[in-house]
This record gives structure tokens, sequence and C-alpha cells, in this order.
């Protein structure tokens, strides 16, 4: 089983490297951190470099162990968590091209398999909830720090455990780490109930720009550099703007853009009932969930706009 092969990876490495995708949420650091701390537990350390992610996160038992680089040249094992594709771990596609083996973990239907070892669930929920199965397999102890790691993934990658892939086995397992001590409602508060104030204003600009289009089933929205760099957002503070569109009655699909400091843009799809935004965002070199997805594109926003749209129209009922 891969999973009997990924264990003896890891007992044989004697430098781990965890790395997870670019612009982290609340899945990719907790299942970066559960994952350091599970390994501590059978006695190996690991590196976690993550160089940039939302201070909201910074409750994470952990947390402040995270590096923003390392000087290791060669780990003997990197173990890549939560990324559908090499290209999104950006800043630790270097160390993990460099290691001597690769395992990744994820649950993105459009993964492109790029380690020695893939273990990837597209049914799964989330991240950490695959790590659960895993560490239990394992025969790890998930105790209250390694729960609340895994909880936090799990509640952001299911919205609160709103989202359709919301299993039976997901409540299962928060409950099984609620009754390890895990504060399930604190987690819950912080990761879905507070917002920055940068995260506030971006959002008073998303809404007041956001268009109804294509019958009402389609809302788009922008924000351009200039409005980051005047309100000081910082990484994780476009978090969920893209929800505010794909909330509203009737609508199918949201459309949120963001300028990048290289002038193009970073798209985030949401749908609803029946549009797979991953097959649209794979058109563009991205890629995601059937409901959550997102690409970048190299054009001015207008242009971004109407591609984005061209391809949504293509199969909206």
């Amino acid at each position: 089983m891969t999973l009997d092969s990924i264990l003896e990876e890891i007992k044989a490495a004697e430098k781990i490297v965890i790395l997870t995708h670019e612009a982290p949420d609340g899945d990719a650091i907790g299942s970066s951190l559960a994952m350091m701390h599970a390994l501590r537990k059978i006695g190996k350390e690991s590196d976690v470099i993550i160089p940039e992610y939302s201070r909201l996160f910074s409750f994470l038992p952990g947390s402040e162990e995270i590096k923003k680089e390392s000087d290791i040249e060669e780990y003997d094992l990197a173990i890549a968590l939560d990324c559908g594709d090499i290209k999104r771990l950006k800043y630790g596609e270097k160390h993990f091209e460099d290691a001597k083996r690769k395992v990744q973990i994820d649950h993105h239907g459009s993964n492109t398999m790029f380690a020695d070892l893939n273990f990837v669930n597209p049914v799964s929920p989330a991240c950490c909830e695959i790590l659960v199965e895993m560490f239990q397999y394992y025969g790890i102890e998930i105790d209250k720090t390694i729960g609340t790691c895994l909880v936090t993934g799990i509640i952001t990658d299911t919205g609160g455990f709103r989202y359709q892939k919301t299993s039976a086995e997901t409540f299962e397992f928060t409950a099984e780490l609620l009754r390890e001590g895990v504060n399930v409602s604190d987690i819950y508060k912080r990761v879905q109930d507070t917002k920055t104030r940068e995260n506030f204003e971006l959002s008073k600009l998303v809404i007041n720009r956001m268009e109804l289009l294509e019958d009402g089933k389609v809302t788009f929205t922008y924000i351009t550099q200039e409005d980051t760099k005047r309100i000081g957002a910082e990484v994780g503070d476009h978090e969920g703007l893209v929800e505010i569109g794909r909330d509203i009655e009737g609508v199918e699909v949201a459309i949120f853009i963001r300028e990048k400091e290289d002038g193009s843009f970073k798209a985030s799809l949401r749908s609803n009932d029946y549009v797979n935004v991953a097959d649209i965002c794979l058109l563009f070199g991205g890629g995601g969930h059937q409901r959550a997805a997102g690409c970048n594109l190299n054009d001015d926003k207008d242009v971004v706009k109407e591609k984005l749209l061209n391809e949504i129209r293509k199969v909206l009922k």
C-alpha cells in the first residue's frame, strides 16, 4: 500500500521538509503543522517552510516553528500537503525537486501526481481529513495539539461543514477530536467568523464593484494592486471574498480576480450546484475542486473577465 511505502520513506529519512501551496489556507497550514507534530511522535524532526500566511492562523500550536526559508540544499524527504500541482508549491518547489525522495498527500481532483509516492483522495473534503485516517492507520495518537491543527483544516475546507463533500465521516472525525479536548467552537470562530480589518475593507470594495451577469447566474468583482497597497492587505486578507458573490440568491458561479504585483491576475471561482469550476480553471493552467478552483491569467482586467465569462457561458443552464 502507498501508506506503508510512505511510512518506510519517513523512517528512512533524516532530513525532512514539509511544504504546501502558495497563499496557504487553514487546510494547508493545519495539515503541515499536524504532520510536523505527528512525525515528532515517531521520533522524526522536520522543517515546515511557509514563507507567508495569514496571521489569523498564528493560534495554531507549532506555528512559531514555521520557517520562511531553509539553507538546507538537499532534504532526504520532501512531503507536499494540500497541493495539486508542483507549480503551486512556488517557494518550496526547489526544495521539493532537490529532495532525494518525494511524497505528496492531497485531495484535489485535478492533482497532477507529481511525487514519487502520491496519496490522493479527491473524495475527501480536506487534506486534514486524509491525515486523520493516515495517522490512525500508523497508530499515531491524535492528541489535542494535532487535533487542533486537523480541525482547523477540516472546518476551513468544508466552509464550516457547509460544502457538499462534507460527509458523515467528517462529523465523526470532528467528534473524536472534540473528545480529545479540541475546542471546536473556538476554532470555528477564529477561522470562519473572524476577519481582519483589511479583509473588511476589501469586502466593502468587492461588494461595491460586484456585477450580476448572465441573468443573475454569475457575479464578477475585483481588487487591484493599488487597492491592496492602499489598504495594507497581506497574505490571507483576500480569503472569503469570492464567497460573497456566490452566496447571492440565484447565483451559480462567482468570479473574483485579484491583481498581483507583476500585473497578472489571480482568479478565484466558486459554484453552487452544477458548474465544474475546476474544469474551467484547468483551461487556463489552474485547477482545484468542482465547486472551488483558481488560476492565473496574464492579461488586463477586462480581458480576464471576458475569457472566464466565455467559458462559463458554455456550461450555464
